[in-house]
């Protein structure tokens, strides 16, 4: 069973290889994976998929900056966001916009798996945490 298990994340990780292009996902490239896999289905066909859709879900992230906020937000400030982020990364970072009622003021921005806080909220909470 682990060896099964390894050929399908090995199988799932050269799909995404064939997936990117300078360093970013194609569309192009994971219709044509996806379109192999349709036509030559591959042993564990629905596994090696849902590796593979994570291996692009987490890519796509990568590259996507989630400003939550609580009131009105601005296209400028989620323009810097982007900017900001895409130097820090040092690739490119779209920002989008994401309603948070549970936000009392400020922002939080989330690429990928980072977590950057500057609401009130997070700030009560680090408060609370270090008391």
């Amino acid at each position: 069973m682990a060896s099964g298990k390894k050929q399908i994340q090995l199988l799932s990780r050269q799909f995404f290889k064939l997936s990117v292009v300078d360093g970013a996902l194609s569309a192009d490239r994971v219709a044509g994976v996806l379109e192999y896999i349709e036509k030559h289905r591959p042993a564990n066909t629905l596994a090696v998929l849902k590796a593979y859709q994570r291996l692009v879900a987490a890519e796509f992230a990568r590259g996507l900056a989630v400003v939550e906020h609580a009131g009105a937000i601005q296209e400028a400030t989620l323009g810097a966001i982007a900017t900001a982020m895409s130097e820090k990364y040092a690739r490119p970072v779209a920002a989008r916009a994401k309603k948070n009622d549970s936000l009392l003021a400020g922002l939080r921005v989330r690429v990928g798996d980072d977590t950057y806080e500057s609401s009130v909220s997070g700030q009560l909470a680090a408060l609370a945490a270090a008391v």
